[in-house]
C-alpha cells in the first residue's frame, strides 16, 4: 500500500520537482522558477522549470511504460484508478489549501473541484472495460471484420490554473483508463495543485513512466510545449485554455499530424424568455457569473433577457451581487476571492469603464481593492461595446435586453465563440428547439451555463476549440480504431 503523503509534503521533500519515470527529480542543470500568488508574496513557491531536454525525457519515459500500462488488465487498471481517488479524498485539506494560495480559490471552489476531481477517477476507473471493438458484417465470403480499439499511446495533458484539479486530471484521467501513458505539462500558476494529481496516481500504484510532470517557468512555456507537441512518441494532445494559445498549439499539432482535443475559450449566453422563472433565473445567473470570480471558460458572460421581465431580473441580480462576500479566500465566509493577478483585474475594470463610458449601466460593483473585484452587473450593453464581445474571465454579468425569441437567439448566436449556453422558459418544448438553433457544444435547460460532471461530453464549437472530453465521448479521442480481418477458407481473387 503506498504511504499517504499530502502535496504539501510532496512538493517540500521533492524540492518542488519533474515525476519522470517514477522517479522525482530536479530539473536539468537544477533551475527552479518562482510561482506568484494571489494572496501576496509570502505565498509564492518554487519549482522545478523544465527544459526541452526534460520535456522529451518525460516523453521517452511516457513512451517506455506503455508497453507495460497498456498490457495491465483492465481490473488492474481500474485498482490503481480506484485508489488513487481514494487518496485524492484523503488529502483534501491538504489539496484545497495549495490550490487558495496558488490561484485564489474559495473554499466552495477547491471543494468542488477536488469532488469532481476524484469522480473522474471513478469514472474513468469504470471505463477500463468500454474500449471494446465490435464485429463488422463483411460481403466477402469467410471474412470475419473486426473493429478494434487500441490505446493511441503517448497523451500530453496541458491544464490551465482555474480550475487545476479538475481540468489537470480530466487532461490525464480518461487517457489512462483506456491503456495510454500520459505527461501532464502543468499550468504556471497552480503546478503544485496539480502535483498533487500526479502524486496520487504515483502513490496508488501506477508503473514507472506511465504518468509524469513536466512544470516550467513562464517565459519557457512555448517551448516546452512545441518540444512535446513535436516529439515523435506522441500520438495525441490535448489543451484547455483561451483561444489564443490553443491555436498556436493546434498549428504546431498540424506541422506533425498529431491529433489534438481542445477546450478553448467562451463567451456562455444565458436567455431569460419573457415566461421564465425569473428568480430560478437569476439564481443560475449569480452562480454561472460569480463563481469561481468569473474564471471559469464556461462562466455566463452575457444575459440576453426578454425586455418585458428585464426591470424585474435586473434588479435581483444586481442585489444578489451586492450581497455576496468579498475577501481572504482563506477565509470559509468568503464567496469571492481575488482575481488570479494584476492585469486580470486591469481587464476587467477597462471592459466595464469602456461599457460604462459608451452608455452601459452599473447596477453593481465598483472599483476593485487590488486583485479584489466586486460582482459587477452591467444592464443596456449592447453590440458595439467590448464587452459584449470578449471575453472578460472576471466578475462581470453583461445583460442585453431583446424583444422575443428570435432577436434573443441572434444575440446569444452573434459571437465567434461556441462552448456554453443556456435558456430559462416555463416552455421546455419550446426552449429545446431553441437549445437545437444555438451554436454551442453544451446547453441547459433552466440550468446554468457552468455545468461539468465527469460522465458527460465536455467541450465547444467554432472558437471554443474541438473534440470532446468525458467518458465515453473520449474512447473516440484517446483511442485508436484499427480494421483487422480474419480470412477462413480460400477466397477468391480477380488476378
Amino acid at each position: 500500500m503506498a504511504t499517504k503523503t499530502s502535496p504539501e509534503d510532496a512538493m517540500t521533500a521533492r524540492e518542488a520537482r519533474l515525476l519522470i519515470a517514477g522517479k522525482w527529480t530536479k530539473a536539468e542543470n537544477g533551475r527552479t522558477t518562482v510561482v506568484p500568488s494571489p494572496l501576496g508574496k509570502e505565498y509564492e513557491s518554487e519549482v522545478a522549470a523544465a527544459s526541452v531536454g526534460d520535456a522529451a525525457l518525460a516523453v521517452e519515459a511516457a513512451a517506455e511504460a506503455a508497453r507495460t500500462w497498456g498490457s495491465w488488465t483492465p481490473a488492474r487498471r481500474r485498482e490503481v484508478l480506484q485508489r488513487a481517488a481514494q487518496l485524492l479524498h484523503e488529502r483534501i485539506d491538504d489539496i484545497s489549501a495549495v490550490m487558495t494560495r496558488e490561484m485564489g480559490a474559495t473554499p466552495p471552489w477547491a471543494g468542488f473541484n477536488v469532488h469532481v476531481a476524484q469522480g473522474m477517477l471513478v469514472e474513468a476507473a469504470a471505463q477500463v472495460y468500454s474500449a471494446v471493438g465490435e464485429v463488422i458484417p463483411s460481403d466477402v465470403p469467410g471474412l470475419t471484420a473486426l473493429g478494434v480499439r487500441q490505446p493511441a499511446g503517448v497523451v500530453v495533458g496541458i491544464a490551465p490554473w482555474n480550475a487545476p484539479l479538475i481540468l489537470g486530471l480530466r487532461a490525464i484521467a480518461m487517457p489512462l483508463a483506456y491503456g495510454n501513458t500520459v505527461v501532464l505539462k502543468a499550468s504556471e500558476q497552480a503546478p503544485r495543485t496539480q502535483a498533487a494529481i500526479v502524486a496520487a496516481l504515483h502513490d496508488a500504484g501506477m508503473p514507472a513512466g506511465a504518468v509524469n510532470l513536466i512544470t516550467n517557468a513562464p517565459d519557457e512555456a512555448g517551448e516546452v510545449v512545441e518540444a512535446l507537441v513535436a516529439h515523435p512518441a506522441v500520438a495525441r494532445v490535448n489543451f484547455t485554455g483561451s483561444t489564443r494559445v490553443g491555436r498556436i498549439i493546434a498549428e504546431h499539432a498540424a506541422r506533425h499530424l498529431k491529433r489534438t482535443v481542445l477546450e478553448l475559450g467562451g463567451k456562455a449566453p444565458l436567455l431569460v424568455l419573457a415566461d421564465a422563472d425569473v428568480d430560478a433565473a437569476v439564481d443560475a445567473a449569480c452562480f454561472g457569473a460569480f463563481m469561481n470570480q468569473g474564471q471559469i471558460c464556461m462562466s455566463t458572460e452575457r444575459i440576453v433577457v426578454d425586455r418585458s421581465v428585464a426591470d424585474e431580473f435586473s434588479a435581483k441580480l444586481a442585489e444578489r451581487a451586492k450581497g455576496l462576500v468579498v475577501g481572504d479566500p482563506q477565509d470559509p465566509a468568503t464567496q469571492i476571492g481575488p482575481l488570479v493577478n494584476a492585469a486580470a483585474a486591469e481587464r476587467v475594470a477597462a471592459l466595464v469603464e469602456e461599457a460604462v463610458a459608451a452608455g452601459a449601466q452599473r447596477l453593481a460593483g465598483g472599483a476593485p481593492d487590488d486583485l479584489y473585484f466586486p460582482p459587477t452587473v452591467l444592464r443596456r450593453v449592447t453590440r458595439d461595446m467590448r464587452v459584449y464581445h470578449e471575453e472578460s474571465f472576471g466578475p462581470l454579468a453583461s445583460i442585453v435586453e431583446v424583444d422575443g425569441v428570435e432577436e434573443a437567439v441572434e444575440v446569444a448566436n452573434d459571437t465567434e465563440y461556441g462552448l456554453s449556453a443556456a435558456v430559462f422558459s416555463r416552455d421546455t418544448a419550446a426552449a429545446l428547439q431553441i437549445a437545437y438553433r444555438i451554436g454551442s457544444g453544451m446547453f441547459h435547460i433552466n440550468g446554468a451555463t457552468v455545468h461539468d460532471e465527469p460522465q458527460m461530453p465536455i467541450g465547444g464549437m467554432g472558437a471554443s476549440g474541438w473534440g470532446r472530453f468525458g467518458s465515453r465521448a473520449a474512447l473516440e479521442e484517446f483511442t485508436e480504431l484499427r480494421w483487422i480481418t480474419i480470412q477462413s477458407g480460400a477466397r477468391h481473387y480477380p488476378i
